[in-house]
């Protein structure tokens, strides 16, 4: 009896000691071909997450490593992808500006700290089985915000597409600042941005009927037409080489820092966690809510269950490994779980 309360006890907190008896060859090698197309989908995606967050890019890279990996043992969603994403990107953003200079060592040990707090926050609520609190919070009001976030964060890439400077705190100092700079448009990189855009739009709605009309497989097809981003960031990647477009303004990340993670420790200042600490609680609350909604939408197709306050632990384990390899906040994000 005692051995069989110890494994029952072992994977509540550990559900990796649950779904890992029945993971096989086929899950396996299915997970394998994901896995590729979802880290090549990632590495672009991170870049650009950490940019958001006028971080160093590369702190991305490392905040899509370890987090993965600590949800993976603690987590009890078999399809969630956990790492960077835009809202928490917005918001970490937001969060460490308020206490640090962009650009500084200091923004850059704050995000950390922040990641370091989410975690915490989370996992207290999961030790305490508080996820039922996610219930309470109004559908309207989160889809509120992150429709009001997504809005933001279109109009502040705006000027990456187009190759312009511009900048502003809110949505109208952002439009502004976009219709000041208009004629400084660079021809190739709006170019490049345009064309990319209205590719993944297409690709999302019409790749795939369109592959099965030339007589592709379906698996296949539906394979390629999820791996539509990846084609996109392949094909401007050769095109920006064969054509040095980097010497003709179109702006390029640069040199990223090879390596793995470094082992990075957050701050423990009673100042910073005071100007931190609300908004680590904010952050933690609309991705735990965010996560979950896409954990059960997924988990319902192929009838299994998330347990939302072991979610709380595996997104809280998550942050923490984030604060301790140099990354930044993360949850778990949509588009990369669908594929």
């Amino acid at each position: 009896m005692k051995k069989t309360n110890k494994k029952h006890l072992l994977a509540r907190y550990l559900p990796v000691f649950d779904w890992g008896r029945d993971y096989n060859r086929t899950a396996f090698t299915e997970d394998g071909v994901a896995a590729i197309i979802v880290t090549i989908m990632l590495i672009p995606q991170s870049l650009a997450y950490a940019l958001l967050a006028d971080l160093p890019p590369e702190m991305g890279l490392y905040a899509s490593i370890l987090p993965i990996v600590a949800y993976a043992i603690f987590g009890t969603s078999r399809a969630l992808a956990v790492g960077p994403v835009a809202v928490v990107s917005l918001m970490t953003a937001a969060a460490v500006s308020k206490v640090a200079v962009p650009g500084s060592e200091h923004y850059i040990i704050a995000a950390i700290t922040l990641a370091f707090l989410s975690g915490l926050f989370l996992l207290l609520l999961g030790v305490f089985r508080l996820g039922f609190l996610a219930n309470f919070l109004s559908h309207p009001v989160i889809a509120g915000f992150i429709t009001a976030s997504g809005t933001i964060i279109a109009a502040s890439q705006l000027k990456h597409v187009l190759g312009i400077s511009a900048g502003g705190h809110n949505l109208y100092e952002i439009v502004v600042s976009l219709f000041q700079n208009l004629s400084d448009i660079n021809p190739i990189t709006a170019l490049i941005g345009v064309s990319v855009i209205a590719f993944l739009f297409w690709s999302r709605k019409k790749l795939k009927a369109f592959l099965l009309g030339l007589g592709v497989a379906e698996q296949l097809a539906t394979i390629l037409a999820r791996s539509g981003p990846v084609a996109a960031v392949a094909v401007t990647i050769l095109a920006t080489y064969i054509f040095d477009l980097s010497t003709q303004g179109v702006a390029v990340i640069g040199d990223v820092p090879q390596g793995l993670p470094p082992l990075t420790l957050p701050s423990f200042s009673a100042d910073l966690w005071g100007g931190l600490i609300g908004s680590a609680a904010l952050i933690s609350i609309i991705g735990f809510v965010e996560s979950v909604s896409v954990a059960q939408t997924l988990a319902a197709k192929k009838r299994q269950r998330i347990d939302p306050d072991q979610e709380l632990i595996g997104l809280g384990a998550a942050n923490i490994a984030a604060s301790f390899s140099g990354g930044y906040p993360v949850t778990g994000g949509f588009a990369r779980s669908i594929v």
